[in-house]
This record gives C-alpha cells, sequence and structure tokens, in this order.
C-alpha cells in the first residue's frame, strides 16, 4: 500500500492551513509501559518535550479543571502522612458505588491493585490465566515470582476468547479480565461476562480480576461493570483507576470493590501508605466533580477516536472497533521498525503486542496533537524501505 503526504492530509479533512504541523505538543507524564521499554534498554529514554506521545494511553488532557483547583490547595499538606486522606477517599469511594469501605480496596494506581492479587491467590502451583495480548501487569507479576502463566491468544476478532479461558481456569489461583481489553479496545456485554464468571466459579477455584481501567470511555450498549458480580461472591473482584478518564496517572490512585472476604485477603499484600497526599486529594476532587466534566472527556475522546479510526480506513487499514482511548491498527508489516521510525520523526506510539505482530496501537490524544501526528504516522507507513 502507498499512500502519500497529500492523500493523508485529505483524509484528515482539512486544507492547507488547517494541516500544517503544529508546534509539537508536550503531554506531562509517561505510562508504565513507555517507562518499562526505556529500563529495559528496547529505547532510549525521551529527553525533548518536543515529541507527539501517543504510546502510553493517557488523558492528554490531564486532570479536570476543578481538579487542579484543589490539588494547589492540597500541596500545603504534602508535610503529613496520607492517613486521613487515604480514610476519606476510601469512603468516598464506597459511597460512590453504593458499598461498605469493607469492599473497598486502595492502591497506587490499578497497578498495585492487580499485583496484590496474584499475590493473593497465585503461587507456583496455582497459575495465572490470562489473554494474549491484554494489560501485562499481572503476567509480568507471576513471571517475576515464579508463577506459570497460561496466556490464551484472542479470537479472529481480537475479543477475549472466554471459552478458552474458562477452560483454562481449572487449577489457576486467578483468571484475568481486562474489560474493555488493552491493547485491542474490543469488548464484552454484560451477558458475557456473567456468563464466564458463573462458569469459572462453578469449574474452578480460581478468582476472576475484571480490570475495568476503561469503564468510563466505554459506550457500549451492552456494557455494563462487574460490580455487582464481585459483590455477591468473593471469588471476583472488579479493578478501577483514575489514570485514564480522570487525568490522574501521575498521581497512581487505583482502587477495588468487592466482596469484604476477597478485600481482606488482599489486604494484606498492599503497600500501607499507596496513596500519597496528593494523589488523594485528587482523586476525591475528581469522585466529585460535576458529571459535566466527566462527559466533556468521554466526548473529545470519542470525537478523537472518530478521527483516528476514519483516517486510517479512508487510507485502507483494518481498525479494530474501539472502547476505549486508544485504537489498534493492522498495518501489514513488523511494528517494531514503524515504531522507532516515528520515534526519529517525533512520534510515540505503542510497542508491539504479541502475537498481534502487525498492530500498531495509537492513543488518542488531542484533536491539535491527532492532526499533527497523523500525517507523519501516515509518511511513515507508506515508506517502504
Amino acid at each position: 500500500m502507498t499512500v502519500s503526504r497529500r492523500s493523508f492530509v485529505r483524509i484528515l479533512g482539512g486544507g492547507a492551513g488547517a494541516v500544517a504541523l503544529p508546534s509539537l505538543a508536550f503531554v506531562n507524564g509517561r505510562g508504565s509501559e513507555a517507562l518499562a521499554a526505556v529500563i529495559s534498554g528496547e529505547v532510549p529514554p525521551v529527553t525533548t518535550a518536543d515529541v507527539y506521545r501517543l504510546d502510553s494511553n493517557e488523558n492528554p488532557r490531564g486532570p479536570f479543571p476543578s481538579v487542579m483547583a484543589r490539588l494547589r490547595e492540597a500541596l500545603a499538606g504534602s508535610s503529613r502522612y496520607p492517613y486521613q486522606v487515604s480514610s476519606d477517599l476510601r469512603a468516598a469511594i464506597a459511597a460512590a458505588h453504593g458499598v461498605k469501605n469493607e469492599n473497598v480496596l486502595l492502591g497506587c494506581g490499578s497497578g498495585e491493585i492487580l499485583r496484590v492479587s496474584i499475590d493473593a491467590w497465585c503461587s507456583a502451583t496455582k497459575p495465572l490465566v490470562t489473554a494474549a495480548p491484554t494489560y501485562e501487569g499481572p503476567a509480568n507479576r507471576a513471571n517475576a515470582m515464579g508463577i506459570p502463566v497460561r496466556a490464551v491468544r484472542v479470537g479472529a476478532d481480537l475479543g477475549l476468547d472466554l471459552a478458552a479461558m474458562a477452560a483454562a481456569a481449572t487449577g489457576a489461583g486467578v483468571v484475568f479480565l481486562c474489560n474493555p481489553n488493552n491493547p485491542t479496545g474490543t469488548v464484552h456485554g454484560a451477558a458475557a461476562v456473567r456468563d464466564f464468571v458463573e462458569r469459572v466459579v462453578r469449574t474452578s477455584e480460581a478468582t476472576v480480576v475484571v480490570d475495568e481501567a476503561y469503564h468510563e470511555y466505554c459506550e457500549h450498549p451492552d456494557y455494563a461493570s462487574a460490580r455487582p458480580l464481585a459483590l455477591a461472591t468473593p471469588r471476583v473482584v472488579v479493578v478501577r483507576t483514575l489514570s485514564k478518564a480522570f487525568g490522574l496517572a501521575g498521581l497512581r490512585v487505583g482502587y477495588a470493590i468487592g466482596h469484604k472476604d476477597a478485600i481482606a485477603a488482599m489486604q494484606r499484600h498492599r503497600l500501607a501508605n499507596g496513596i500519597n497526599q496528593l494523589g488523594g486529594a485528587a482523586a476525591l476532587a475528581a469522585l466529585t466533580a460535576g458529571a459535566s466534566e466527566l462527559d466533556r472527556e468521554r466526548a473529545l475522546n470519542r470525537d478523537g477516536r472518530e478521527l483516528a479510526t476514519t483516517f486510517f480506513r479512508k487510507a485502507g487499514y483494518t481498525v479494530t472497533p474501539s472502547h476505549a482511548n486508544f485504537v489498534l491498527v493492522d498495518i501489514g508489516r513488523a511494528v517494531k521498525p514503524v515504531q522507532e521510525a516515528l520515534r526519529t520523526r517525533g512520534v510515540l506510539v505503542g510497542r508491539p503486542f504479541p502475537p498481534l505482530d502487525t498492530h500498531l496501537r495509537v492513543s488518542i490524544g488531542t484533536a491539535e496533537e491527532l492532526r499533527g501526528a497523523l500525517p507523519i504516522i501516515g509518511e511513515v507507513l507508506s515508506a517502504r524501505t
């Protein structure tokens, strides 16, 4: 496939003035995946702000305006340990979900919650069941602890193969279900998740950990949180984060909702002061912000996702329908060389996600960022060197 820059610009729907590349935008903070790539030595660290950061599924707009105001006030409390703010946040989350404090576990981002779930229920004789590809945090923890991992490849439609994952649950400690799934963006409806959970609980002793990191972005009519399932049995836990739609990735706040027995089992493994003063204050403000601020974020993400999807599809590429803040594009060639070429042009995109080695994940930036980055991505994809 050969796509000229002119055709990519035309796909974006603007004239010469509309698509002139703006000064490169900087989005503060980096995601854990990008950081891991730097630590491993796969890529050098970025030392300039002049890049389009479309690689870590961050919210490019940052915290809500009302949250920023609260953060400035909260700086005065930075000399104190975060016991009170953690207690207040736990109560606020419980109230928001209509549950008791005993049904809530706080964590340093959802990453700590997922790590805790592996520590609580997996062992050398109780493997982790996960998907391939999916968010790798649980598998990374399992590998580090010498725990076997059973990775079930996604289906032809890139949706999770729930039947195969349920079949693999026998003898497992945790079954990890990311819904909507990262990096594919696919989602399973409430009935499918309920049937899956019921089968796992009936046929195994595993605990189902449902990662709903992209819950706020998902608008699929059949989707619903698995929270009711988690409250009904200690064999299901729902994990949420304020890193995505709420824009607090750099402040590291996540939580779990579940039966009191499941929360108690996880509590023994968590970091005592995993929530800091600023993160707690920001999370409290975000959870109590007016609905209009979250609705605005959803709308802006939806618009950006549609812009990127239309752009790639008109260029002839297959884009998996996404229900999150990123798109996954089958570019028909190895991702890693494309990723490296884009990096030299100031565009950061997702790393390869085996076994989908020809699929490029592009996070949804602002409209300005997308209008600047997409033509560059188009030029690199058109180059057959």
